[in-house]
């Protein structure tokens, strides 16, 4: 396709079986072998080490550093760029709070905390985060050269109406999402808003936990798709993470839907939010490096037409032209700082809990036919649009 860079994962239980720190040299192999390749195309490794493939015995061990440095011993003289965490704001959130993912665990599941758990797990993913870029820049950076960041998922958000509380709830929106993780990444401490907001059940930093948190990143790691309205909501009683923001976020404002909806029910097409974002993140984090580590969207799997009409993916060709207009304008002519760009995704995969009812890939992946690839549409366009970049 002509493109320079790949991202993908490690996992965790490749490398230590079952929480064990024995390692596991078939692991370690199969991810040399897939290193090797990608350098021999001329293709920069982008690597993520968690991307929510976290079993049991793991996170009873809680050994993220250990695991970490492993994978910069093994495969940090190829691998140039580092991701510690994929998207800890949805894990924290819908694995801790609402419980719709693993480990499953809410207030109302009976099997959890989400006053408190939310908080918690951001709290540790911070602080390893931490350790872990530390120990990569005191160890390995200076001799192997590279960087590491994390990538955090950013929604756009816009005001349902125009009234001072739904403009507030927009900014609360922001701090909850983005600013749980960002602030105390680039400052040191969380966002004023959730402060106030969650009390005493935010857990607090000490002055080192601070001290190695703030600048711990050589780039911030942007995963954006979709832009919602926001709703300012009265406080009550009940204490979760979306209570405590006091915003509800929806792609209608009772007149009008945002934009128009892909496949997933939370993915509506506003090319403007990528603009935005990368915007907000210059004006109130002072410009550090961005890579869009995911941008992308979805079709259904309709197992009623053709694999050669399922190829003819022309909203997803406009959705990436629309969306790299505006980054590109964000770059040109408004001096964001972005440095990267990833496609979500290469090819058709499980999509979380629409499993394989959701096709976000470039190639058609025939999960009928020995999963046979079939290159899109968006493929050729990508071809020609990175010829004439």
């Amino acid at each position: 396709m002509g493109m320079d860079a790949y991202r993908f994962s490690i996992s965790w239980s490749r490398i230590f079986p079952n929480g064990t720190r024995d390692i596991n040299q078939e692991g370690i192999d199969h991810y040399n072998k897939l290193i090797n390749a990608l350098l021999a195309k001329g293709i920069e490794p982008y690597v993520t080490l968690y991307h929510w493939d976290l079993p049991q015995a793991l996170e009873d061990k809680k050994d993220f550093a250990t695991y970490a440095e492993i994978c910069f011993q093994k495969f940090g003289d190829r691998v140039k760029h580092w991701i510690t965490f994929n998207e800890p704001h949805t894990f924290a959130m819908m694995g801790y709070d609402l419980g719709l993912e693993a480990p499953g665990r809410c207030s109302v599941c009976g099997n959890g905390n989400s006053a408190t758990e939310p908080y918690i797990v951001a709290h540790n993913v911070l602080i390893s985060h931490a350790i872990v870029a530390d120990v990569y820049r005191k160890k390995y950076k200076k001799i192997q050269g590279g960087s590491i960041g994390m990538s955090l998922d950013v929604m756009w958000f816009e005001p349902a109406t125009s009234s001072k509380e739904d403009i507030e709830a927009t900014h609360r929106a922001l701090d909850f999402q983005l600013g749980w993780f960002l602030d105390p990444l680039i400052f040191g401490d969380y966002p004023t808003s959730m402060r106030s907001r969650v009390g005493n059940r935010l857990p607090k930093f000490s002055k080192s936990q601070a001290s190695l948190l703030k600048g711990s990143l050589d780039f911030v790691g942007i995963n954006h798709y979709t832009t919602f309205y926001a709703f300012n909501i009265p406080r009550s009683s009940y204490h979760d993470y979306i209570a405590d923001s006091g915003v509800f976020t929806f792609p209608f404002n009772g007149t009008n839907f945002i934009g128009e909806k892909a496949n997933s029910i939370w993915l509506y097409i506003v090319p403007h939010g990528m603009r935005n974002t990368m915007n907000y993140i210059k004006h109130t984090y002072g410009n550090p490096i961005v890579i869009v580590t995911e941008n992308g969207m979805d079709d259904p799997n309709d197992p009623l037409i053709s694999i050669k009409d399922a190829l003819k993916d022309e909203k997803r060709i406009k959705y990436h032209n629309d969306y790299l207009i505006n980054l590109q304008a964000s770059i040109t002519e408004d001096g964001c700082n972005v440095q990267g760009y990833f496609v979500w995704s290469l090819l058709d995969n499980w999509e979380w809990q629409s499993g394989f009812t959701s096709r976000f890939g470039l190639y058609f992946i025939d999960y009928k036919d020995n999963l046979k690839r079939y290159p899109k549409h968006s493929v050729e366009w990508f071809k020609n649009f990175l010829k004439s970049t």
